[in-house]
């Protein structure tokens, strides 16, 4: 068996653009579409969509590789790196925390120049405590000669115990890392004509094949891909989330992979299966585009009734976020940190206004949700 990584033009990749680019226009029509959509909301709603998709691609991408993560923790955490006010009062851990650092890096600073302190600074965030699960594992540093050979395998190990079921892939030796990398990140910040969506594809490939880290090498490989779709949007706001899709066809994504990495230099069958991936995410997106936008237009209904205050603002947008459209007036004081009395009057201010409205029940048990 030959891996990809061991032919003599090895990495250089090559695909048919008669089968490519009938699919890359059109996959580059709907983004350029759902970017001109999310440029009519304004910073704050763009905002917002950024802030859902950045927390939903931690969770999926991490889930792609088996760690579960509290999605309110993560997008608790999002949240905070991007300044935006969160009503959660989760905290999230170490492990998390990395994740999203991580991910904000690759994407918010986009423009600066992915380097060897970057890449082995996210490979480092994912694991803070040095450990993957219950194993202890290197951070930081790429996989040394020890841990050769590197394979990517499934099923139960054999009688002896050395030789696993399934070997989906093996990377290149230890040996060759250094200049593996180096030969990638030259690539990676070079201007050439390729399209900035394709490099997105190749790049994503190219890095997990290369399988650097003794763990985190998904994670970080799906980081770059974003890096590189933020470079080809000119923003660092995603409004989609491609791992959601990745890990919605999990075992799709690991087939065309093993397929790649056992093939030839001719990559178009991954560029084919990534595109129609990043085709099914942007699709996906107007789904969340079309909550921002019946946000955006309660907010414009809200702001011509009453001149809000800070207090009732923050608790108008826990409404609008949370899965929960009722609210008490211990709900409010609680959302607020503000007494009940000061609940009261607010909520009284808004009820005039038009902008809640009571339920059925009376008395101390009245709730209400937005008119």
């Amino acid at each position: 068996m030959r891996y990809i990584h061991q032919h003599p033009q090895w990495p250089a990749f090559h695909w048919d653009d008669a089968k490519l680019l009938p699919i890359l226009s059109g996959v580059r029509l709907r983004q350029g579409r759902l970017l001109g959509q999310m440029e009519g909301l304004g910073f704050r709603f763009r905002a917002e969509a950024g802030l859902e998709n950045l927390t939903a691609e931690v969770i999926k991408s991490s889930a792609i590789e088996g760690t579960v993560f509290d999605p309110e923790a993560v997008r608790s955490s999002v949240a905070r790196r991007m300044g935006l006010p969160t009503t959660s009062e989760v905290t999230a851990g170490r492990d998390v925390d990395g994740a999203v650092e991580m991910l904000i890096d690759a994407t918010q600073n986009y423009d600066q120049p992915l380097t060897t302190d970057r890449l082995l600074g996210w490979q480092s965030a994912l694991f803070p405590a040095g450990r993957s699960g219950m194993k202890r594992i290197l951070v930081g540093e790429w996989r040394t000669p020890d841990m050769d050979p590197m394979q990517v395998i499934s099923g139960p190990l054999s009688r002896d115990h050395v030789r696993p079921k399934n070997i989906h892939f093996e990377a290149p030796s230890a040996k060759r890392l250094p200049d593996e990398v180096a030969q990638f990140l030259k690539w990676f910040e070079a201007s050439d004509t390729t399209d900035a969506v394709l490099r997105a594809g190749l790049a994503h490939l190219w890095f997990v094949t290369i399988h650097p880290f003794e763990d985190g090498n998904g994670r970080v490989s799906r980081a770059i891909a974003d890096m590189a779709l933020a470079r080809a949007e000119g923003t660092g706001l995603r409004f989609y989330s491609m791992s959601t899709q990745i890990e919605a066809q999990k075992k799709q994504y690991y087939d065309i992979l093993e397929r790649t990495q056992k093939g030839t230099l001719d990559v178009t069958d991954w560029l084919v299966w990534f595109f129609a991936c990043l085709d099914s995410a942007i699709a996906g997106a107007h789904a969340s585009l079309s909550r921002i936008i019946q946000k955006s237009s309660t907010w414009e209904r809200i702001n011509g009734a009453l001149q809000v205050g800070e207090r009732q603002k923050f608790v108008l947008n826990a409404l609008l976020d949370g899965s929960n459209p009722e609210l008490s007036t211990s709900r409010y004081a609680k959302l607020a940190k503000c007494s009940l009395d000061t609940a009261l009057r607010d909520m009284k201010q808004l009820v005039e206004a038009g902008i809640l409205e009571p339920g059925p029940s009376g008395g101390r048990s009245t709730t209400y949700h937005l008119r």
